[in-house]
């Protein structure tokens, strides 16, 4: 019996080869599409579930009372690391910084690679096994490094790396005391070395200082609550820490569980309520979306098609055969279609899952090793199968027997009805991610105009790593005398990050006000080398002595309620500081969000980062090996490395843009599904009228009245689901939004504009059939009558 239904479902395919194309082709195409954002959102919702001690692990943030609600940052004081040892069910503490570069030597070899300054509980907390050393008590004393296997590969070869001495950064060796496995690509964080965070105070006097400064919040906390312990109990007893601490502090501490990290990291009144679960479920959606579109095609094409088989139903029954007889051919065709179709899914994933990865920035695969890979396998065939054969298979099963042998069966509304509802479904899908995909390229195009505040064309950011601190000044007077720059200055972060937040008063300061600003240290010609606008005051001059003056954006000046700035003192760290300048507002962090409240303070010891501007009348090529032989002239320890300003401020739209791809290509995968089916829906509708066409002809119809003829039904449908799915659309699109501070508003164009090319598109496509039958010799179509 099941030999027979295959072969059966195989003459079905062959004697239709170009619906059996349209129905396995869209099938395939929605598969593969699914199968691709389904492997995206596996691989984020997989994010850090290596770590055994998952359940357990919290990041710290601080919540503050702000005037827009509580405010929630990442950045915390160094104090807390001691303080919420003492509770009783925290297990483990551990401080990170935000991560960096070191310069790696060992012999002749000199490798830049990524790492952190750790507490010591950091790998008794987190699952990075150490393969190489002993386990225990690493990252203890500040003369060891723990580096992992790909470093110590590299650096040592085929070597024992244990007890090896590495050069870190040209400033002192450290002792190689574990080596752990390389960093799964889905883990926060990513490392090929780690060094004591005591090494850290040692190299950096600040940070030594901030261990006892409860307003430098500038570090990562991480804790491990005791298994089985109450969070919201350890939250009670620890969110009043700060405030004990620091008199008419609105400061709290809180903690976020690290299965929240990567999908939960945004916070909207001090609680996590959001992150990239957005686009996650917004990508889940759309996968639902494309799979409907592919099984809606295979019913409308069954069901439209099932004159073809009617004679086969009548004839079977009259013979014996009962309905559920019938049910389960069809079902069984249908699922034998959909295994063709998975089978040429699968090959479609694997070969453009190199390209897709590039697309994603991600290093996805398919394993097929896992037992779980079949399963959900098996079950979306299933589903599929289930989904696109059942209504065929139950509607061609109804066909009475005597009324099709007598050739007076009329499908009626009955046939026609499921199918046009149909149609509008595929194309309501569509519309709303045609939308989507256009709000969402208008939302960046609008983040990328945004003023940023300083000019970025040929600013080039340089690393202030080995000698080049206390040859800064030496370095500056060579690349300008020279003409290789046109301004060059120093400063604690580049112009397009923020590293450092403080807390500030004033005289007048409410409650509900901020206290914790964005801290800038920087030295004389900031704002000439960034193009900041000066628009009160002063920038930083050698004429006068600047170390107790500080220069505020134009943000801060509002937030604190300063009409006239200039000379009004600020409290920070306890030291008293007068208001010199005011800045236009920098972009410094997220273009998404608000400019953050911001204090330059004159600092040339706080010093990561050197800027310098390129000069227009040089070659850039040309002026940056001049720049280089100076660099290396006296910092010739370390490689010359360098950033370009407008580089790293296209980066922040990294995500935005690896959305705004995807939503284009999986919009445009399923309009083309969705034309496929409606293709195949209006040549099986031409071929069902080509004699009444041919009499119109004969009749003196002409060629554009049979095309309105055979479009206008389909017209009419795709205008319907541009009436259902615009509002809709617009709502959704509206809420996803509200994410950004700086958005837009939804403009009416956008609309129109979906719902215009999902209407061109469609027309086109039966156009093509239209015109086809249009045009053909009515004397073919009537020889037979």
């Amino acid at each position: 019996m099941l030999r027979n239904y295959l072969v059966i479902a195989w003459r079905s395919l062959q004697k239709s080869r170009v619906y059996s194309f349209i129905n396995i082709a869209g099938l395939s195409i929605g598969l593969a599409c699914s199968m691709f954002i389904f492997l995206w959102v596996a691989d984020e919702r997989s994010w850090d579930n290596f770590h055994e001690k998952k359940s357990e692990l919290n990041r710290v943030y601080i919540n503050w009372l702000g005037d827009r609600g509580v405010q929630t940052q990442m950045a915390v004081n160094l104090p807390l690391w001691e303080e919420l040892k003492h509770d009783r069910d925290i297990v483990h503490v551990a401080p990170t910084d935000w991560g960096r570069e070191f310069l790696l030597t060992y012999g002749e070899k000199r490798l830049y690679r990524t790492g952190y300054y750790a507490g010591d509980d950091f790998l008794k907390m987190f699952s990075f096994p150490v393969v190489q050393g002993s386990a225990e008590n690493q990252l203890k004393d500040p003369s060891t490094m723990v580096i992992t296997e790909s470093t110590a590969k590299a650096l040592f070869g085929d070597e024992d790396p244990i007890g090896k001495m590495i050069r870190v950064d040209d400033r002192g060796e450290l002792t190689v005391t574990g080596v752990t496995k390389d960093v799964p690509t889905n883990s926060t964080f990513q490392f090929q070395c780690l060094l004591p965070f005591s090494t850290y105070a040692i190299r950096e006097p600040w940070t030594k200082e901030a261990m006892t400064q409860w307003s430098n919040n500038s570090f990562n906390l991480y804790v491990e609550f005791a298994k089985g312990a109450e969070a919201q109990a350890i939250e009670s007893r620890s969110k009043d820490i700060i405030k004990k601490h620091r008199e008419n502090s609105t400061q709290e501490v809180t903690f976020l569980p690290m299965e929240r990290w990567r999908l939960f990291g945004e916070f909207e009144n001090g609680k996590s309520t959001t992150g990239t679960i957005v686009y996650v479920r917004m990508f889940t959606i759309i996968a639902l979306f494309i799979l409907v579109i592919a099984c809606i095609n295979f019913m409308n094409l069954a069901t439209a098609r099932s004159e073809r088989r009617a004679r086969e139903v009548g004839i079977r029954k009259s013979i014996g055969s009962k309905r559920k007889d019938l049910v389960v051919q069809f079902l069984g065709e249908t699922f034998f279609i959909t295994i063709l179709a998975f089978i040429l899914a699968v090959g479609l994933v694997e070969s453009l899952l190199p390209l897709y990865n590039d697309l994603v920035d991600k290093k996805l695969f398919i394993d097929f090793t896992n037992p779980l890979l079949w399963l959900v396998s098996v079950g979306v065939i299933a589903m599929t199968g289930f989904i696109s054969g059942s209504y065929p298979a139950l509607y061609l099963s109804s066909f009475q027997p005597a009324a099709v042998l007598k050739g007076k069966m009329q499908m009626g509304k009955s046939g026609t009805t499921p199918r046009r509802m149909m149609v509008t479904l595929q194309f309501f899908f569509s519309i709303v991610l045609i939308f989507s995909t256009m709000v969402i390229y208008k939302q960046l195009n609008h983040l990328r105009n945004r003023p940023t505040g300083y000019d970025g064309a040929r600013l080039v950011t340089i690393g202030s790593v080995g000698d080049i601190p206390k040859n800064y000044n030496t370095i500056k007077q060579e690349l300008l005398a020279s003409g290789l720059a046109e301004n060059v200055m120093r400063s604690s972060s580049p112009i397009t990050a923020i590293y450092g937040f403080k807390e500030v008063g004033w005289a007048g300061k409410r409650e509900d006000q901020r206290s914790s600003f964005a801290i800038i240290g920087t030295d004389y010609d900031y704002t000439k080398t960034l193009g900041v606008k000066m628009l009160q005051g002063r920038d930083y001059s050698d004429a006068y002595n600047d170390s107790s003056s500080i220069i505020l954006n134009q943000t801060a000046v509002e937030y604190i309620g300063l009409k006239n700035p200039i000379g009004e003192t600020l409290t920070i760290d306890d030291h008293k500081f007068t208001v010199i300048g005011v800045t236009e507002n920098v972009i410094m962090n997220s273009p998404q969000r608000q400019i953050d409240p911001t204090v330059l303070v004159f600092d040339p010891n706080w010093m990561s980062d050197v800027t310098l501007r390129l000069p227009e009348n040089k070659n850039t090529q040309e002026a940056l090996a001049g720049v280089e032989a100076i660099f290396k002239k006296y910092n010739p320890s370390y490689p010359f490395t360098f950033r370009f300003t407008e580089d790293e401020f296209n980066r922040k739209f990294t995500n935005i843009q690896r959305v705004g791809r995807l939503a284009n290509l999986f919009a445009g995968l399923a309009i083309l599904i969705s034309c496929l089916g409606l293709f195949g829906l209006a040549a099986f509708t031409a071929e069902q009228r080509t004699k009444e066409i041919g009499i119109r002809k004969v009749l003196g119809a002409t060629v554009s009245s049979v095309v309105v003829l055979l479009s206008k039904e389909f017209t009419r449908l795709i205008i319907l689901a541009f009436v259902l799915a615009a509002p809709l659309a617009w709502w959704a699109m509206n809420q996803w939004l509200q994410e950004y501070d700086y958005r837009i508003s939804i403009p009416w164009w956008i609309v129109a504009s979906a719902g215009g090319l999902a209407f061109v598109l469609a027309v086109a496509t039966v156009s093509f059939q239209a015109v086809k039958a249009a045009v053909a010799n009515p004397v073919k179509s009537l020889r037979n009558e």
